[in-house]
């Protein structure tokens, strides 16, 4: 009861993370990477130590490519993003940069613009679809339970409750990508696909509870305040929401620390959006039908 007693706080503080979260999003942006754009994007390592920036830059220029971003990647690495290479024009860049050092190619991608475009639009179609079936499955599911919050209501939060839960990393990897130079990428949205289907489980579980005690109280003829059925169902769930998020949370540690560094923007994000939405739905989502049931009492 500790939470839905004192949800006015956990709801004052879901604001400042989400308007710190939407203040990163809105200064810095999110930058879109070459699965978006089009591009393409060479990563080179140097064997015997990197050359200075500026250095690697003026080798660069020498291929006229127009505008060429180059990032440092690591202690002995670096990444160049070019407008879409043509093969000779790829081979030129390697051959300016092996001039006075001994490099190796990493890792070569390039993509473009059309499919970039095409790799967008189907990124946003694919999030509409999954919060659209997330509503139709919760308010089919809650459909026996229509007091004192419809089923609808039900799927409505959740969708609310998710929409913070994928701003907050979001928020976190504009943060990133401002002072680290990490870009969105395909993986990116496939760490908020991912996001989506683990918090909507997590609030399932407790407006599940939520929806056993009022049917239980419904057949046996028991009036429970609303507030008080919230209580138990929070507290009756917590211990295992906590389990569960520790447990992820600690693969996906091991996966920073110890994965390939392609993975580890993906496995920050994720990390990042577990801790936000075991906090959600615990200390937000199933007290947050607490106001919305008084709102359709007055109605």
């Amino acid at each position: 009861m500790f939470i839905v007693a004192h949800r006015k706080f956990f709801f004052w503080l879901t604001g400042l993370i989400l308007a710190a979260a939407l203040g990163a999003i809105a200064v810095w942006g999110l930058p879109l990477g070459i699965d978006f754009t089009g591009g393409s994007l060479m990563q080179v390592s140097y064997q015997n130590g990197r050359p200075p920036l500026a250095t690697i830059e003026k080798q660069v220029a020498l291929v006229p490519l127009g505008a060429v971003s180059v990032r440092e990647m690591g202690a002995q690495a670096v990444s160049i993003r070019t407008r879409t290479l043509t093969p000779a024009e790829h081979d030129a860049i390697l051959a300016a940069l092996s001039a006075d050092a001994s490099t190796t190619e990493l890792s070569y991608t390039s993509v473009g613009p059309a499919l970039g475009s095409q790799f967008t639009h189907k990124a946003l179609w694919a999030l509409f679809a999954v919060v659209l079936a997330i509503v139709l499955y919760i308010a089919f599911a809650f459909r026996k339970v229509s007091r004192p919050v419809p089923s609808w209501g039900y799927g409505l939060t959740v969708v609310a409750m998710l929409s913070i839960d994928l701003i907050v990393p979001a928020g976190f990897y504009a943060a990133l990508c401002r002072f680290t130079g990490a870009e969105v990428d395909s993986l990116f949205i496939v760490a908020l696909l991912a996001l989506l289907g683990y918090c909507v489980n997590d609030v399932i579980v407790i407006f599940d509870r939520v929806r056993e005690h009022l049917a239980k109280n419904q057949k046996a003829g028991v009036r429970e305040e609303f507030e008080v059925t919230i209580g138990k169902s929070i507290d009756e769930t917590m211990t295992r929401s906590i389990n569960t998020a520790l447990t992820v949370a600690l693969a996906l540690l091991a996966l920073i620390f110890l994965g390939a560094p392609a993975t580890r923007d993906f496995a920050l994000v994720m990390l990042v959006g577990v801790v936000a939405g075991t906090f959600s739905s615990i200390t937000r989502s199933a007290p947050l039908l607490i106001p919305i049931a008084k709102w359709f009492a007055k109605k």
